[in-house]
């Protein structure tokens, strides 16, 4: 996936300036951003939802999944059924994704009794199913209490790391970006632009040590 947005306005009001990035196979990139600076008006382009915008992506025909803010599950369906609505013909591939996530045991039970924690681990098995080559995450551990947050995160790494793909991670919280990301984008101003470029090489072992993890993020944006 390829990003030029040169320009993007809501009823006349700027919203979006000048945002160029590639996503790259093998590697999560995050966009790090404050509430209300544009975060998921950019995930609408580059979804396809939102049109309306000067530039260009290009999506070079790659298979999207998408994993939301809130899990968006049915809750008179079950786990089974939530991810099969995407993928009903692959059986086997969602019980594998279901080992994967840790919910095989639960895969009967009907999403309106998960917890919050459990339900975002099926969102993601959903997102995952249709084996997409871009995985557009968008604050995938929003309104979690950080221990159930950290945990989450861990899982994530696991999951990026068998799995090759081209990885877009928007958050507003810097110690999720560190974790999980090769490359940050710092995103601020009016209109919001890309601020800042940092690379982000940590090995897979530093990436679960949650000292390091903490110590980078105050190296990086504490004064």
């Amino acid at each position: 996936m390829q990003v030029a947005i040169r320009h993007k306005a809501f009823r006349r009001k700027p919203v979006l300036g000048n945002i160029r990035f590639a996503l790259r196979r093998g590697e999560t990139t995050a966009l790090l951003g404050p509430s209300g600076c544009g975060k998921t008006t950019l995930l609408r382009i580059l979804a396809g939802l939102d049109t309306d915008f000067a530039g260009e992506v290009d999506h070079q025909n790659a298979r999207l999944g998408f994993v939301f803010q809130e899990p968006r599950l049915l809750p008179w369906r079950s786990v089974y059924d939530n991810i099969a609505l995407v993928a009903p013909d692959r059986r086997e591939k969602i019980h594998q994704l279901l080992d994967e996530v840790g919910l095989r045991e639960v895969a009967e039970l009907e999403a309106s009794r998960l917890s919050l924690g459990m339900a975002r681990r099926v969102s993601l098995a959903r997102a995952l199913v249709v084996e997409p080559e871009v995985l557009i995450l968008d604050e995938p551990f929003n309104s979690l209490d950080r221990a159930r947050a950290a945990q989450l995160r861990l899982l994530l790494l696991d999951i990026i790391e068998r799995h090759d793909l081209k990885v877009l991670l928007v958050t507003h919280d810097p110690h999720e970006a560190v974790q999980l990301a090769q490359r940050l984008f710092i995103l601020g101003g009016q209109p919001t632009e890309i601020q800042q470029e940092i690379p982000l090489d940590l090995s897979a072992g530093e990436r679960r040590d949650v000292a390091l993890i903490a110590l980078r993020v105050s190296q990086l944006f504490d004064d």
